[in-house]
């Protein structure tokens, strides 16, 4: 379990891929300072289980199916990463709650700056537009923002639109000066992809609600 709160901003030292999975290898020293093998480590959002380190890197191995759900297969040596060790429970839950299990990958469709802070757009897979809702809370690229501003529904999935489909869905999250200082999203451009984990309650909710009152 994470909370969406970036301890690091790490480099991809390598990336080995393989027929159906990958072995990817993390310059992070702060997260590996009290790694051991087995740790658990979200990098840009998705939970890696550590299977070597030393004193500055760690390397984890990421399955086929992982690389098809989030944005990992497009990373190269040299590029950035969000880094955050997974939440101890004694610890101050200064996010929300992150699994580490990605929904999908969203697209950037727009960046704007204003005097004190970013607004980016992003649109997500169709099928997830139906979590998202303003004001609450969203994972992007393993940190955790609030959802400032969301599309219309279209009535077939519950919306209030008689108009449109989920494909045209979008969100807006707004980045302060220190998030951008301390996250990857700080040098986001249109046209990125970035790793989104919606609300696991929205997602529960929905399943209990589809199988009725008992």
């Amino acid at each position: 379990m994470f909370t969406g709160i970036i301890e690091e901003i790490g480099t991809v030292a390598a990336l080995d891929s393989h027929a159906d999975s990958a072995r990817v290898r993390i310059r992070g020293p702060l997260v590996v300072s009290d790694a051991v093998h087995g740790s658990s480590i979200a990098v840009n959002g998705v939970c890696l289980t550590v299977v070597d380190l030393d004193d500055e890197e760690f390397s984890a191995d990421v399955m086929g199916q992982t690389l098809t759900m989030t944005a990992l297969a497009g990373l190269k040596p040299g590029d950035a990463v969000n880094l955050e060790r997974s939440v101890r429970a004694d610890q101050r839950l200064s996010g929300h709650l992150v699994q580490g299990h990605v929904d999908g990958v969203g697209l950037i469709t727009s960046v704007t700056e204003h005097t004190d802070w970013v607004t980016i757009r992003i649109a997500p897979p169709p099928d997830l537009a139906r979590y998202i809702a303003d004001k609450g809370s969203i994972t992007v690229d393993g940190t955790s923002l609030t959802v400032s501003a969301v599309s219309d529904l279209p009535a077939a999935i519950g919306g209030p639109s008689a108009h449109g489909d989920a494909s045209d869905a979008w969100f807006e999250v707004s980045l302060i000066p220190e998030t951008r200082r301390a996250t990857t999203l700080g040098t986001a451009r249109v046209g990125d992809s970035v790793n989104l984990e919606t609300d696991v309650l929205a997602k529960y909710l929905e399943r209990l609600s589809a199988g009725g009152a008992r």
